[in-house]
């Protein structure tokens, strides 16, 4: 059935059914406008399309911190702890090959458009996330040991510093 008019059958392909022939797809969608149709129809494009970059690459930042503290001792000792977790998620793929299938309006006006890739460009864009995942890390790892290093000659400069020259 259509989201937006669940008396009505739908196409398989807007209810995220597989398609013959086009390994990854991605359904946008966009309610009707009076900025016209060519309008509508960009919009769920690019709906679409940004539900497809976020199945070829999704990079996930995760930070988890702990922190625990003793006070006290024997039966007098508390534990005290703090955990946080943030997590942040950002869709960045360029993706090569993708076109618009198909589109359908529903009785209500929302447009509906399917994008995809086919087994070709599905595994070109595979390999570029896959390389562009590899060299970010890659970097980030290389900042933070430059991070690490900068850090640990602060540290030292502050130490010679505040010696105490008697």
């Amino acid at each position: 059935v259509f989201p937006d008019t669940p008396t009505v059958e739908a196409p398989d392909w807007i209810c995220d059914a597989p398609v013959d022939g086009i390994e990854v797809t991605a359904v946008g969608s966009f309610q009707k406008t009076k900025a016209g149709v060519q309008f509508q129809k960009d919009q769920a494009t690019a709906a679409a399309r940004n539900a497809l970059a976020a199945q070829m690459q999704v990079h996930v930042k995760n930070l988890l911190k702990n922190y625990a503290e003793t006070t006290g001792v024997g039966d007098e000792e508390t534990v005290d702890t703090v955990s946080s977790s943030v997590t942040k998620q950002l869709t960045a793929a360029t993706l090569v090959g993708s076109r618009k299938y198909k589109s359908r309006t529903s009785p209500n006006g929302t447009m509906y458009v399917l994008v995809g890739l086919d087994p070709t460009a599905a595994a070109a864009n595979t390999q570029a996330a896959l390389k562009t995942s590899y060299n970010n890390k890659r970097a980030a790892w290389q900042k933070f040991v430059g991070e690490k290093a900068h850090d640990e000659l602060e540290a030292e400069f502050e130490k010679i510093a505040n010696q105490d020259f008697n």
